[in-house]
C-alpha cells in the first residue's frame, strides 16, 4: 500500500470537508434571515436546531457507519459519504425554506460518517505510538481548511448567498473522484470482522465499546470537552454580530485566523508536546488552557481580544486528538471503525443537545428586554462543564497507563 498516498487522501477529505463547512459558518446569520428569522437571537436559535438535526443524524449513523467499515472495508464507505455530501450541499444551495435546510443538515449528518471512516483509516496505517501526532495532524488540516472555508464564504457571499454552497458542492465532488483514482483499501479481509444485528443500534455498540477495559476514561472527557467547544461553532457569528457588530467578511476573517491557530497548535505544538512530556501531560496543559480561554470571551468587550484569547483557545483543542488517539491505543485493530464511531456518535449526542442549550443562554441574555444583557453567557457555561471535567484527568493515567508516552 502507498502510505504516503493514502495519507494524503485523508488529509484531502477533511481539508475539503472543512473548507465546506466554514464556507457556511460566516453567513449563518444572513442564511437565516433568508428563511424568515425575525431578529439576530431569534437566527441563531434555529441555526441551533440545524445544529441539533446534524448531529441527531450523527448520532444514529456514525456507530453503523464505523461498524460497516469495520465489515467491508473503509473504502467503499468513504467513497459513498463523501458522495452523499454533495447532495447535501446543491440541496443547501436551493433551500429558501427553513423545512428544506432541515432536510439537508439531515442529510449531511449522515455523511458525516465520512470523518469517521477517515480516522478510522488512519488508525489503520500508525502504529500506536504515532497516533496522536497523526490525529492532531487531522485537526491542523481541519485548521487550514478553517483558514481557507470562512474567507472564501464570506467573499463569495457577496455574488450570492448560494454561491458558498455551490464551492462546496464542486470541492466534495473533485474529493469523491479523487477518491475512486487514489485510494487504495486499508483493511485487508483477515482483519475484518463480521457485523451483527446489535451494530446497527447506536446505543447497543456504545455500550459494547465502552467495555473495553480502561476507555470510559478518554471516553468522558472527549464527551464533556465536545459539549463544552460546542459554544464556539453555535454562537461564535451571532456573539460577534451582538457585541461587535461585525459582518459577514469580518466574522470570515476571524474564523480564518482561528484556523491559523489551529493549525500551527495541532501541527506543530502538539507532536513537540507529546514528544518531550507525554500525552497525559500535554492533556492538562490543553484544557487548562481551554478553561482560560472560555472565561476570557466570556467577559470580554474589546474586539483586539478575540484574537488575542483565540491563542488560549487553539492550544484547548489539542484535547480531542489527545483523547482519541488515547481511545484508540486501547482498541483492537478490528474494532476501530467502531471506537472511532462511538467518539463521533457521543460527540453528537452532545451536538444534538449543546446547540439547543447554548443558543437558548445567547437568546436568553441577549433578546430584547432581557433583564441582564450578557452576550459572554454561554462561554462561561462552556467554562463550567470543562472544569468539572478536570478530577478525572488523574484518573485516566491510572486508566490507560499504555497512552503515556513520558
Amino acid at each position: 500500500m502507498n502510505l504516503r498516498g493514502a495519507q494524503v487522501f485523508i488529509l484531502a477529505t477533511v481539508l475539503i470537508d472543512a473548507i465546506g463547512i466554514g464556507l457556511i459558518f460566516p453567513i449563518m446569520p444572513d442564511l437565516m434571515d433568508r428563511v424568515g428569522a425575525s431578529s439576530t437571537a431569534d437566527g441563531a436559535f434555529l441555526g441551533g436546531i440545524l445544529m441539533a438535526a446534524y448531529a441527531a443524524m450523527q448520532f444514529i449513523g456514525s456507530p453503523v457507519i464505523g461498524g460497516l467499515s469495520d465489515s467491508f472495508g473503509r473504502r467503499p464507505v468513504l467513497i459513498l459519504s463523501l458522495a452523499a455530501l454533495v447532495v447535501d450541499y446543491v440541496i443547501m444551495a436551493l433551500a429558501d425554506t427553513f423545512a428544506l435546510l432541515l432536510i439537508g443538515r439531515l442529510l449531511a449528518g449522515l455523511a458525516g460518517a465520512s470523518y469517521v471512516t477517515a480516522m478510522a483509516y488512519l488508525a489503520d496505517i500508525s502504529t500506536p505510538e504515532e497516533r496522536s501526532a497523526k490525529f492532531g495532524l487531522v485537526g491542523a488540516t481541519f485548521g487550514v481548511g478553517f483558514i481557507i472555508g470562512p474567507a472564501l464564504g464570506g467573499l463569495v457571499a457577496g455574488w450570492s448567498l448560494s454561491a458558498p454552497f455551490w464551492l462546496a458542492a464542486a470541492f466534495s465532488a473533485v474529493n469523491v473522484l479523487f477518491g475512486l483514482f487514489v485510494l487504495p483499501e486499508s483493511l485487508p479481509p483477515e482483519r475484518r470482522r463480521r457485523m451483527t444485528r446489535r451494530d446497527f443500534n447506536p446505543f447497543g455498540v456504545i455500550f459494547d465499546a465502552i467495555r473495553i477495559p480502561g476507555i470510559i476514561i478518554p471516553l468522558i472527557i472527549l464527551f464533556v470537552f465536545h459539549f463544552a467547544t460546542m459554544v464556539y461553532p453555535t454562537v461564535w457569528s451571532f456573539w460577534l454580530r451582538e457585541v461587535f457588530g461585525w459582518e459577514a467578511a469580518l466574522i470570515g476573517l476571524s474564523l480564518a485566523a482561528y484556523g491559523v491557530g489551529a493549525a500551527l497548535s495541532q501541527s506543530v505544538v502538539l507532536g513537540f508536546l507529546v514528544k518531550h512530556f507525554g500525552d497525559y501531560r500535554t492533556l492538562w496543559f490543553a484544557l487548562i488552557c481551554c478553561c482560560i480561554a472560555l472565561l476570557g470571551y466570556g467577559f470580554t468587550n474589546a474586539a483586539w481580544m478575540v484574537f488575542a484569547i483565540m491563542a488560549l483557545a487553539c492550544l484547548g483543542d489539542m484535547t480531542m486528538p489527545i483523547a482519541t488517539a488515547m481511545s484508540a491505543n486501547l482498541a483492537d485493530e478490528d474494532r476501530q471503525g467502531v471506537v472511532q464511531g462511538v467518539i463521533a456518535s457521543m460527540g453528537s449526542i452532545t451536538a444534538v443537545i449543546a446547540p439547543l442549550v447554548v443558543t437558548w443562554i445567547f437568546q436568553t441574555f441577549t433578546a430584547e428586554g432581557a433583564s441582564i444583557h450578557f452576550p459572554g453567557a454561554p462561554y462561561l457555561f462552556g467554562l463550567a462543564l470543562t472544569i468539572l471535567v478536570l478530577p478525572l484527568v488523574p484518573r485516566l493515567r491510572r486508566a490507560a497507563p499504555k497512552t503515556e508516552a513520558s
